[in-house]
């Protein structure tokens, strides 16, 4: 007589531990996306902190490596869903402290900011004699203070991006300017003495060049001496306007007309 087998029964713990493996795989997989999660928030507040606040950087480092040797200490004793709790409190509070840091930051450049405007609104605008000192004994001046004081000249009336570029390799341009109808002017500068004017030969020179290459809609040659007739006769020839020693001081002293109005009034 043949003895029906019988299957052998289950052990309860075999099936308890059946469902442990897949609880554990389901909650290791939601930490993972948590710390993923995590990380790319971590990543992004930290990159606003260090732009403002750098120090706030090193505290959130000093945070995330704290977190690893705990995370470690701790893995067998507390359950997944308590670690990311905890997870999530530490990085509420970092947060927490860099909003603050945030926060301060801002506050602290509107009260800057609100300083300025205020210190704007106290403090007059100064008086156009005394933005220029133009008053300037152009023969006392080497040539780096007759450029300088050519370009005062021309922010002092109503000139904008005024430029100093005289040099070794400045091609005839010495003060560069913007009249105020968006007029572009060149003028060269020439600090002689009473005896030396200026010849036709440097105009020659700023004339091949003030147009051509600096694009100039006014070019002009101021002097602290004179020209010669050949000189003049050539910048009348090419348009370009000579402001003698003269012409130079009545410019300065406002009872004379500057380079760019006399375009077109010379004889």
């Amino acid at each position: 007589m043949t003895v029906p087998s019988r299957p052998a029964p289950r052990v309860a713990g075999e099936r308890r531990f059946d469902r442990f493996d897949l609880r554990a795989n389901a909650l290791f997989f939601v930490l993972l996306a948590i710390i993923l999660c995590v990380m790319a928030f971590l990543v992004r507040t930290a990159a606003d902190i260090v732009e403002s606040r750098p120090l706030w950087a090193g505290v959130l480092v000093v945070v995330a490596l704290a977190t690893v040797p705990l995370g470690r200490s701790r893995w067998r004793r507390f359950s997944a869903a308590r670690y990311a709790r905890r997870a999530a409190e530490v990085l509420e509070e970092a947060a927490e402290q860099a909003s603050e840091s945030l926060g301060a930051a801002e506050a602290e450049e509107r009260a800057v900011r609100h300083g300025e405007e205020a210190t704007a609104v106290l403090a007059p605008p100064l008086a156009p004699e005394a933005a220029y000192d133009c008053d300037h004994d152009y023969a006392a001046l080497d040539a780096d203070g007759f450029e300088e004081a050519i370009a005062q000249l021309c922010s002092r009336d109503a000139c904008q991006a005024v430029e100093v570029v005289g040099g070794a390799c400045d091609l005839g341009a010495d003060v560069l300017a913007v009249t105020a109808d968006g007029r572009r002017v060149v003028i060269q500068c020439k600090r002689y003495g009473e005896g030396n004017r200026v010849g036709s030969q440097d105009l020659q020179r700023f004339g091949g060049t003030c147009f051509t290459v600096h694009e100039a809609d006014v070019a002009a040659l101021v002097t602290t001496s004179d020209f010669t007739a050949p000189a003049l006769e050539y910048a009348q020839q090419c348009g370009i306007v000579c402001v003698n020693g003269e012409e130079l001081e009545a410019w300065r002293d406002g009872t004379g007309p500057s380079p760019w109005e006399r375009v077109g009034v010379e004889a």
